[in-house]
């Protein structure tokens, strides 16, 4: 077993005593992940039966409970987890989501997600050009926060207003805050924002603030989404009892990998709140392609000017290309349908 650290990313391989390997990844705190796996959960499963994955997910969950439960170390056993359902699809010839229940949908739509605040105009061409390429769902981030005031306020309103004038009412457009706002600042924001009807926003608090997120999903017409940030089914079920959120976002190579993001989809779709995973990416895919909970899913297109959730895109192939704003997974391609591409390999430091 062994795992690589590509800048901000960790990849994870686990190797079978007959040759197969599997695949996991780990993009929160890659470093300190890579140490977690060495030293703690390496040993834990070095030996067993990787279909014994329950058993194996129970037991680095429950050896690291004390200082593991959220955080890096959650993203480490994920990370640990998607590799040995890698392995085994790849054991039995199958795609991941055809041992998790199968294809529910003919396709996966997906919706644009960059849209970061720039000038307006550039913000305009950039909303265009996802309308060219066939997608009818775009995310734009705000630009400004609290310590912004009013000024601010409205610098944000009209970011928002720029990019409804490109593309209209009948394209979903969803608005992210990345935990830059605070309750009050929120509170001041959602009547300003209910007229251009976003199908959600997202992050508006800090992930701990779950009241934060509570009392806003009950305050306005607009749907708030979050998840990014939690963890494990015991942390959504929180979200979901309080009615915090209207839209979960977990993402599998943070939450507990596959084996709990399974778990998070069956609470969701008992409370008829839809699961839309984080950054899109093959972990999620699969996930979202064998479960009524998910309707769509994330997709960051790839721009040479940043290098963030999409730098999956550089270390992996085999990831689908959206066509008119959705993508397929392939029946026939075993395990997750990725692998480590050697293209830019030169580019990366690399430590074993």
């Amino acid at each position: 077993m062994g795992t690589f650290r590509f800048h901000d990313w960790a990849v994870i391989e686990i190797e079978t005593d007959t040759g197969l390997v599997g695949i996991g990844n780990v993009a929160l705190a890659p470093r300190i992940a890579k140490e977690i796996i060495d030293i703690y959960l390496a040993p834990l499963i070095i030996g067993h039966d990787p279909f014994d994955y329950e058993y194996l997910w129970q037991l680095m969950y429950r050896s690291t409970l004390a200082w593991g439960r959220k955080g890096i170390g959650m993203a480490a056993i994920s990370g640990v987890d998607i590799a040995i359902w890698d392995l085994m699809g790849k054991a039995t010839g199958k795609p991941v989501f055809k041992l998790l229940g199968g294809r529910t949908k003919e396709t996966i739509p997906v919706y644009a997600s960059k849209l970061y605040r720039t000038d307006l105009d550039e913000m305009q061409r950039e909303a265009q050009s996802y309308l060219d390429q066939g997608f009818n769902m775009l995310k734009m981030r705000f630009g400004y926060g609290p310590n912004d005031g009013p000024q601010g306020m409205r610098e944000n309103i009209k970011s928002v207003e720029a990019v409804r004038e490109v593309i209209g009412d009948d394209v979903d457009l969803m608005l992210e805050c990345y935990m830059g706002w605070n309750l009050e600042y929120a509170k001041r924001m959602l009547p300003k924002l209910e007229k251009f009807e976003p199908r959600w926003l997202e992050e508006p608090v800090i992930a701990d603030d779950i009241d934060g997120y509570a009392e806003l999903n009950q305050l306005t017409t607009i749907p708030i989404s979050g998840g990014e940030h939690e963890f494990t089914s015991h942390g959504f079920k929180e979200l979901l009892d309080k009615r915090a959120v209207s839209v979960i976002q977990y993402d599998t190579n943070r939450v507990g990998g596959i084996t709990a993001a399974r778990k998070i989809n069956a609470l969701a779709e008992v409370y008829s709140v839809p699961v839309i995973p984080h950054a899109g990416q093959m972990h999620n895919y699969h996930l979202t392609m064998s479960t009524l909970a998910s309707p769509i899913s994330e997709f960051f297109p790839v721009h040479d000017v940043e290098v963030g959730n999409e730098l999956f895109y550089y270390i992996f192939e085999g990831e689908p290309v959206p066509q008119n704003g959705c993508i397929n997974l392939d029946d026939n391609t075993p395990g997750l349908g990725i692998s480590i591409s050697d293209k830019y390999l030169n580019d990366f430091n690399i430590i074993e």
